[in-house]
């Protein structure tokens, strides 16, 4: 920026003309009101006293056109023009304070001391986007303005102008760089807060423990382990195993064979009826995933003024932080860095992400994550359908890189099966939801009720679906899809699936730890869902082999024409449970793969036993990890497989944008801060 004000005012013009002309020829939106042509001095109407600073600056033809947009959305001008790129937020936020007669806040000389805020309060700080600071012996309050705070602060000063000295006005990456250099709270909330506020209902982090107690845990659990063996394998030949692994079984049947309704078409809702929609993604090692996820992200059929997107990356992870910065300039999109405090998993950087969050929704994608346009529209309607005491609604999870190997098609057909039939019908069963990891949209204020997500646990999806129905929420599947990568070797494919049963191992632990209360708090759908669907997937993956073992023993015997000595008085339920396991999960997935229009993969389901032996593989392993590293997150790698074109619902819907965008416009753009 150029010291001398003429010169100042010549680069903002320039920007400004810049932004209406040659990049986005007849776009529609409030650009397209302004042409760039010369104008006479027109005066920016008084409804949006946030532009008066930026008269004789940018066009006044351009000032009335984000005026009316500003209009069309029920936020402030200044937010038009900071989201499109016409000005930068701190260029802004000096000429307004200029304007106003107050300080800018560049937060450069402001202290840890600075703030009377203790570390735990400083998560409100960021929630709010409002800090106090300690100036000359008298509290100043710095806002980062955002939806209509400009406006209103002009209003306040024009009536109050004795309140000058109070505020100041700072642009949001300096006060997030404050916050995070200084909040050392926020990293311990984001590692500890759900230990620490609701301890029954969080995994114990008993690797920051004292170290001869998690010496002599681990040193207990493995002789339990010990000894359970035995007796696991005396119980195999058992009736409780064999029915708990039917009732499994039985219960996503049950719940796949529900009708399944479309859902009522809503009247699209106007853009000043939208909430601000914020969208985190937890990356890691995700240099070659990060320009399609943010791609796919901005082509989201949603205003952009009232788009919020965080990603979350670790400080050592130079290669995705160097690929974010590659991608420019981007308003509407927040990077932070993840503390090294606490474990190094997806939860505890997406708690870190929690109180930045400025929208009244939130979402999480994943780094391979493609969304349907229409989805933030869709989880708004759903929210709708459902009520107050919805608290999330889950979008279908689809794969799409099929045709690389067998397991990826059986990865496709389980897919299919759980977002396309079991979690629809457990919906319209009343009962909990297991959540995906990826496109969960939920009520910002009842995700911070709640606690947030589990940092210890490896699967703090499902955690969460069940901690909702705890507090009284519901999770319900709708209508939309989000295209997904899916492993294609099977040593990703086993270590993803470790950690899956070890999180659903996690899972059932916490919630059976005081059953009592789980009953009490969820209800018999609650216990029925978890101990069924989680703890039965579990079970089922664990006991496969030893069933198999017994039928094998049972039939070798009998093949030799030799007496069972002694007998297996139950080998005929063992085969009948191994054999609806079987058909139960093909027809599962078959109702899936019919859902998603890909009937025609079904013969791939021959290989479902081939597949559950894989699946007992995990099982044996996850448990094993579950003792002497409970903690550790398994990464996934991403961005290894061509993906396949989105799908004709999905291309149809890439046509229906936000009504201020250009379908021809190229990704570009990141944040810089």
């Amino acid at each position: 920026m150029v010291a001398d004000r003429a010169g100042h005012n010549v680069a903002v013009e320039q920007r400004g003309r810049h932004a209406g002309t040659s990049p986005w020829p007849g776009r529609p939106g409030f650009l397209a009101c302004w042409n760039g042509s010369a104008v006479d001095a027109a005066t920016v109407p008084p409804q949006s006293p946030e532009l008066n600073c930026l008269r004789g600056v940018l066009p006044p033809n351009l000032l009335e056109a984000a005026r009316r947009r500003a209009g069309e959305l029920g936020t402030g001008a200044d937010q038009v023009l900071i989201r499109w790129g016409v000005i930068d937020e701190t260029t802004y936020l000096h000429r307004l304070a200029r304007h106003l007669r107050i300080a800018p806040e560049d937060f450069a000389q402001v202290g840890r001391d600075d703030t009377p805020l203790c570390d735990d309060q400083m998560r409100f700080a960021a929630a709010a986007g409002v800090m106090p600071l300690r100036q000359n012996g008298d509290l100043v309050w710095a806002m980062a303005p955002r939806r209509m705070a400009a406006r209103t602060l002009c209003g306040v000063l024009h009536d109050h102008p004795s309140l000058r000295s109070r505020f100041r006005v700072a642009p949001q990456c300096a006060m997030q760089q404050f916050l995070q250099q200084t909040g050392q709270g926020l990293a311990q909330h984001a590692s500890f807060g759900l230990q620490r506020r609701y301890p029954a209902l969080a995994v114990s982090p008993c690797d920051v423990e004292i170290g001869w107690r998690t010496g002599l845990r681990r040193a207990a659990a493995g002789a339990l382990l010990a000894a359970a063996l035995p007796l696991l394998c005396a119980v195999h030949s058992g009736v409780v195993t064999a029915l708990l692994f039917l009732g499994f079984i039985g219960l996503r049947l049950a719940a796949s064979l529900q009708p399944r309704p479309p859902a009522p078409r809503s009247a699209r809702r106007p853009d000043d009826a939208l909430p601000i929609y914020t969208a985190i993604a937890a990356l890691y090692r995700e240099a070659a995933s990060v320009a399609s996820l943010v791609e796919a992200i901005e082509a989201l059929d949603y205003p952009r003024e009232k788009l919020d997107i965080i990603l979350v990356v670790e400080l050592d992870d130079l290669a995705t932080r160097a690929a974010i910065a590659r991608l420019g300039p981007r308003p509407h999109l927040r990077v932070l860095i993840a503390p090294a405090v606490g474990p190094r998993t997806k939860p505890k950087a997406l708690n870190y992400a929690l109180p930045f969050v400025r929208g009244g929704m939130v979402t999480v994608f994943d780094a391979e994550d493609r969304p349907e346009p229409d989805q933030l529209r869709a989880a708004l309607d759903a929210f709708a359908r459902g009520g107050p005491t919805t608290g999330c609604v889950q979008a279908g999870l689809c794969i799409d890189n099929i045709t690389h190997s067998w397991l990826s098609r059986l990865f496709l057909a389980e897919y299919a099966g759980q977002f396309e039939a079991v979690l629809p019908g457990l919906t319209r069963l009343g009962l909990p939801l297991p959540l995906g990891g990826s496109s969960n949209h939920f009520r910002t204020a009842v995700l911070r009720e709640v606690g947030g997500w589990d940092a210890y646990n490896v699967t703090e999806d499902a955690d969460l679906g069940f901690r909702l129905a705890r507090f009284g929420y519901s999770a319900i599947s709708f209508d939309s899809r989000t295209f997904e990568e899916a492993p294609i070797g099977l040593a990703a494919w086993l270590g993803q699936r470790t950690r899956w049963m070890k999180g659903w191992m996690q899972t059932w632990c916490v919630h059976m730890r005081r059953p009592r209360l789980f009953w009490r708090d969820a209800g018999w759908r609650g216990v029925l869902a978890l101990n069924l669907f989680v703890g039965g997937s579990v079970l089922s993956a664990l006991i496969h082999p030893l069933l198999l073992l017994d039928l094998a023993t049972t039939g070798l015997a009998l093949a030799q024409g030799e007496p069972l000595s002694p007998p297996s008085p139950w080998a005929s339920l063992h085969g009948l449970a191994v054999a609806a396991g079987y058909v139960g999960s093909a027809v599962v997935a078959a109702i899936g793969l019919k859902r998603i229009g890909r009937l025609h993969d079904a013969a791939w389901l021959l290989l479902m036993p081939l597949y559950w032996i894989c699946l007992s593989i995990a099982a044996w392993r996850a448990l094993g990890e579950l003792v002497w590293k409970p903690h550790h997150w398994q990464k996934t790698e991403h961005g290894v497989a061509a993906r396949a074109a989105p799908s004709p619902k999905a291309v149809g819907k890439t046509l229906v944008r936000d009504s201020a965008s250009d379908p021809r416009r190229p990704l570009r753009a990141s944040a810089s801060c």
